[in-house]
């Protein structure tokens, strides 16, 4: 077999995305050389899917290595975690400065962040890429999020931009900072994913078990708001989902098991969100329910047991109400992506990241699961003001807000008096009234534990300065050292 450089890049792993990816980028004209661990599944795709294409393969990561071209670029896909660190061993006797690998899995961003620098060091260059789409956007046109090292973006920004998803002529991938970034970004994206695809649930089972609409009439109210404001991917899919009919002609969606699963994504966000001490509330709480849901046989067992809304039926204009849990649904939906962009703000204070969020705004309007027609207008908000504290306070999003607010209400009342679960929705109510609220209870709060902690406070007229007060006469005036949770 002919070890000539004659690859542009190499692709390790043959699963779905990694196939898919492969033949993509034959599409668009650059040579690909493919392997796998097994390397049967090198031939068999040679021999099958890649047949008749100027895809290559390669039996050794040695021979793969042969092939390419300088500088050489090798993109993982393979499992985040152990499996990456494994491959990156292999492949770097085979490398020369200058050379570049590429990460495009679900890594964890502290490990992309420690695999660059150790990379890097060795004269070599990483990139973290956040590829989202599934396997139709592999395919066809994803998503790509890149960060690591900027020296590599020269070399893989044609092939990339040439694969990604394009939105009014313009790639759904671009540039997104340093070490980490790209990663980190993907993950706020999985996370907004999340919370996206609870709220679309919540509002499936108001419209199912408050209003008692069946999957059709669902289905239909789905499609009405696919061509409103709500236009997105994750709405057009739920319309199809319910219109989908099993063998017996039923709706196949009512016969799937409540139980949902998570690949972890959402669950880093939350803990970063955590870590960095941002109230990331509706990814928080899509990441709960699916973990309540996982719960089933308790669910079924406090279902006999527990209390709570009796024979209660909406008795209001369904018309009307499905209009306002569209506003809900809307509204609630600005709030996600406010909470997801404030993360990434200080995500990029602490790991000294130059973020261009009206840049990942465009990156996610195309290819990827979030992609929506609300995307475009977040990047308008950010390109009238590239600071933007919070997309709160751009006025689309104040307007936004301002129309549906009400409605908002509305929705959670009655599913609160019907009986109905909104963990997101109402997480998201209960943060926009937080968000606007000048003066919230947590002086008392700060009080409390100066009470039986001694951690001290501030007064509202001596910012910065702490004092401590002695509550009960008998507690004396030492004071714990001042920190903040």
């Amino acid at each position: 077999m002919s070890t000539q450089a004659v690859a542009d890049i190499a692709v390790i792993g043959l699963a779905v995305m990694g196939q898919n990816l492969i033949l993509n980028m034959n599409d668009n004209n650059f040579v690909v050389c493919a392997y796998n661990r097994t390397v049967s599944k090198v031939d068999d795709f040679l021999a099958n899917e890649a047949k008749g294409t100027n895809i290559v393969g390669a039996h050794s990561i040695e021979e793969m290595c042969k092939k390419l071209k300088r500088p050489r670029k090798v993109m993982l896909m393979v499992k985040a975690g152990s499996a990456v660190d494994a491959f990156i061993e292999q492949i770097l006797p085979y490398l020369e400065e200058g050379d570049i690998i590429i990460d495009g899995g679900n890594s964890h961003f502290p490990d992309t962040i420690r695999r660059t620098k150790e990379l890097e060091a060795k004269g070599l260059y990483y990139v973290g890429a956040g590829v989202s789409g599934g396997e139709e956007g592999a395919r066809y046109g994803p998503s790509i999020m890149p960060g690591g090292s900027i020296q590599a973006w020269e070399h893989v920004k044609p092939i990339f931009q040439a694969i990604s998803a394009k939105v009014d002529g313009e790639p759904c991938c671009d540039w997104v900072g340093g070490t980490g970034a790209g990663h980190y970004v993907k993950m706020v994206h999985n996370g907004i994913e999340y919370g996206d695809m609870q709220l679309i649930c919540e509002a499936y089972q108001i419209l199912r078990d408050g209003l008692g609409l069946d999957h059709d009439e669902i289905g239909d109210i789905f499609d009405e708001w696919n061509k409103s404001e709500l236009d997105s991917y994750l709405v057009e899919i739920t319309r199809d989902i319910m219109k989908f009919k099993d063998t017996d002609g039923t709706a196949l969606v009512a016969k799937i098991r409540d139980t949902a699963g998570q690949k972890g994504t959402g669950k880093w966000t939350a803990v970063s969100a955590l870590d960095n001490g941002m109230p990331v509330t509706l990814i928080g709480e899509a990441v709960f329910a699916r973990c309540l849901s996982a719960l089933k046989d308790e669910r079924l067992r406090a279902s006999k047991i527990l209390d709570g809304p009796k024979d209660v039926k909406f008795t209001g204009d369904k018309k009307e109400f499905v209009k306002q849990l569209g506003h809900a649904l809307y509204a609630s939906k600005i709030i996600s992506y406010a909470q997801g962009f404030m993360l990434l703000r200080e995500a990029a204070k602490e790991n000294q990241w130059e973020l261009n969020y009206g840049g990942i705004a465009l990156m996610w309007r195309g290819g990827c699961i979030i992609r929506s027609v609300f995307l475009g207008d977040i990047r308008n908000a950010y390109q009238s003001d590239p600071k933007l504290e919070s997309l709160l306070f751009d006025p689309f999003f104040q307007k936004a807000l301002s129309r549906t607010h009400q409605d908002w209400r509305v929705v959670i009342s009655q599913a609160v008096l019907l009986g109905i679960p909104t963990p997101a929705i109402s997480t998201a109510l209960a943060f926009y009234d937080g968000y606007r609220t000048g003066y919230l209870p947590a002086n008392l709060l700060q009080a409390q534990r100066d009470y039986f902690g001694a951690h001290t406070y501030e007064l509202l007229d001596k910012p910065g300065t702490y004092v401590h007060t002695n509550w009960t006469g008998k507690g004396g005036n030492v004071s714990s050292s001042t920190y903040i949770v």
